[in-house]
């Protein structure tokens, strides 16, 4: 009896033994998982902390994103109220210059008139020696190398190149050159051949009036 105790008591002593070994490498074991797990933990903490500074500067851009769209939302008010600006100078500029143009258009038309009856009162006078004519004749010839076939059609133009080309007129072939003349004028004022057409014209006018003993007539 007592020697089976004894092997009972030696064989629990070297259970206890086991037992106390196996509990002792499982505590290392969870102290080392607690430990893992801390620093997993921490780690997780680190990228938290990370994100969070990540998000904070998203949000920094987001607001400077804002902050752009603001002033160029102020750019496109202004440039909106500059386009309104610039719309309404543009249209004063216009009327401005259509009344110039207007002007000028009137100014032209009474210079017009003012030439033609100084030449029909200098030729009706005999101040104004036919021969003279010849003069204005070559320097107007010119205007056909100048212009273009506006206002006058192709067939006018030719009206007008057999006119200067012919040396007597009849008065109807002289008033039918004047009118070409005036409207070569109104289109191509800015050049002096021109204005020498129409002198060419007015003279040749005159002539036909004064020897078909007719007097001039207003406005023709």
């Amino acid at each position: 009896m007592d020697e089976v105790l004894v092997a009972v008591l030696g064989s629990t002593v070297s259970i206890i033994g086991v037992l106390g070994g196996a509990l002792y490498w499982l505590g290392g074991k969870f102290r080392e998982i607690d430990y893992r797990f801390r620093e997993v933990e921490r780690r997780f903490e680190e990228v938290d902390r990370r994100f969070a500074e990540v998000n904070r500067r998203f949000e920094e851009i987001d607001r400077r994103f804002e902050e752009v769209n603001r002033r160029f939302e102020g750019i496109e008010r202004g440039l909106a109220g500059l386009g309104e600006r610039l719309g309404r100078l543009e249209a004063e500029v216009d009327r401005r210059f259509g009344e110039l143009d207007g002007r000028v258009g009137r100014l032209a038309e009474a210079f017009t008139s003012y030439q033609e009856f100084l030449l029909e009162f200098l030729v009706a006078e005999g101040v104004l020696k036919p021969e003279k004519a010849d003069l204005a004749r070559r320097e107007a010839s010119r205007i056909t190398s100048v212009a273009g076939l506006n206002p006058l059609t192709r067939e006018e133009w030719e009206k007008v190149k057999k006119y200067l080309e012919k040396d007597e007129l009849t008065l109807e072939e002289a008033e039918e050159f004047r009118e070409l003349a005036r409207r070569v004028v109104r289109e191509y004022g800015q050049y002096p051949e021109a204005w020498k057409l129409h002198i060419y014209a007015t003279i040749k006018l005159a002539e036909a009036w004064k020897k078909s003993k007719q007097p001039p007539q207003p406005g023709t």
